[in-house]
């Protein structure tokens, strides 16, 4: 797998129909064989003319986003970003049921109060972004546990935030099973998550 120009689509950890019935086969191929393809692939078109950031990451590509020249700019932003998010949010479910444990566990507890009030913040976050975005649990410059919500293909990564949790809550990832029903989307949501995933990614975020 390229870890710079030109990417390509990261492969999913599972197949199409194993998040059945809660993530349908159908939704997760065209979500991610269409979906993310095309912004890898208008990734590497836009970084095709622009040599001097071929050998940029992608994190560092949406990391310093706002440091790109403005030719490229909203370009990375958008697609980067797509590509950036959708990586995380396919690898960051599973088929095997889990739950919060260990570091994260503890951490969800101290700052929400409990699991459920944690869900209660989260699911907020996403049914809270108008239109097209991205609900996160991230952590922050003091080591501490943040919910927040970013539009369209934006990262936290540029806001100074390292992913814990990364959701899509755009219309091309819930609507042919859920049509308008977001929250119906988000609870089932919840019952794929990858909290080994996420525990590793907490845990490399503290140090």
């Amino acid at each position: 797998m390229n870890k710079t120009y030109p990417f390509q689509l990261e492969a999913l950890p599972y197949e199409y129909d194993a998040l059945e019935p809660y993530m349908d086969a159908l939704t997760v191929q065209i979500h991610h064989g269409r979906h993310v393809q095309t912004y890898v692939d208008n990734l590497n078109k836009v970084l095709e003319g622009s040599k001097d950031h071929q050998s940029w990451s992608l994190e560092a590509l949406v990391t310093k986003v706002n440091e790109l020249p403005d030719s490229i700019k909203n370009v990375v932003r958008n697609n980067g970003g797509g590509v950036y998010n959708h990586n995380l949010y396919f690898a960051g479910m599973t088929a095997e049921k889990s739950e919060p444990t260990g570091k994260l566990k503890d951490a969800i507890v101290k700052k929400f109060g409990s699991l459920d009030e944690f869900k209660a913040n989260f699911k907020a976050a996403g049914l809270g972004r108008f239109g097209s975005g991205w609900a996160w649990l991230a952590v922050d410059a003091n080591k501490e546990l943040t919910v927040v919500s970013t539009p369209n293909q934006d990262t936290v990564l540029a806001d100074g935030l390292s992913p814990i949790l990364a959701m899509d809550v755009w219309e091309h990832a819930y609507y042919l099973k859920y049509q308008n029903k977001r929250a119906d989307y988000i609870d089932n949501w919840f019952l794929v998550v990858d909290w080994n995933k996420a525990n590793d990614l907490y845990t490399k975020a503290i140090g």
